[in-house]
């Protein structure tokens, strides 16, 4: 297990980025993604991720849920992720915790001899990530643990009701995007919204308009 709290400035945010294309994945600046990694393609990017000086990895999702090429096509917006945390398990795997940094856009794949794939990655257009978002003073909390509420009883999705009252606004909007099961479309518009209260904004319109959700097995959410 091991920690690294640096985080880097705008100028130090790597052109070329490792990504790892993951339908359903979110992760925002600011919040946290646990990952478990398995593949053989993506412990060489850890590996490679963790022997470079920001530990970044740029997770994005698939444009396509359904594409199940090697290489599907992904989205424009991804958010490069700092692996702050690790632990090798017995059986080699992975267990890595991402903070969210900045989000990117890519200008182009390149043609990587590495086993994962590499874009060279714009963030001028998210600059802001790096710095406080102001935005969620100005967002109605109340309407927004209310929409929330609702929606969680409607679709049988269990919270830790304290523990939402009591969170700070900014990492409860982006623990909520994570955790409710939104489809990978509305995780990727929650993912380019402007800032927290625009993502707040879009999760209430998500929730309002959403008459049932489910997990895959017919599993009940549970929110912990």
């Amino acid at each position: 297990m091991s920690e690294d709290a640096r985080v880097p400035d705008f100028e130090q945010l790597p052109r070329v980025l490792p990504i790892f294309p993951l339908t359903g994945a979110l992760v925002l600046p600011g919040g946290p993604l646990p990952l478990n990694i398995f593949e053989p393609r993506y412990l060489a990017m850890t590996r490679d991720a963790l022997a470079s000086p920001y530990r970044l990895i740029g997770m994005i999702q698939p444009a396509d849920p359904m594409d199940k090429r090697q290489h599907p096509e992904t989205y424009r917006i991804g958010c490069a992720g700092k692996i702050v945390r690790f632990e090798e398990t017995a059986d080699g795997r992975f267990l890595i915790f991402l903070l969210g940094i900045c989000r990117f856009e890519v200008l182009e794949e390149l043609q990587a001899t590495t086993p994962y794939r590499q874009v060279v990655a714009s963030y001028a257009r998210h600059r802001r990530d790096l710095s406080p978002d102001p935005s969620a003073a100005s967002m109605d909390r109340e309407a927004f643990i209310a929409a929330f509420r609702a929606y969680s009883e409607r679709i049988g999705l269990k919270a830790n009701w304290k523990e939402v009252e009591e969170a700070p606004t900014g990492p409860l909007v982006n623990a909520l995007a994570l955790a409710c099961p939104f489809e990978p479309s509305e995780k990727q518009a929650l993912l380019e919204a402007a800032d927290v209260a625009a993502r707040a904004q879009t999760m209430m319109a998500m929730m309002r308009m959403s008459d049932h959700a489910h997990e895959p097995g017919g599993k009940r959410p549970t929110l912990q």
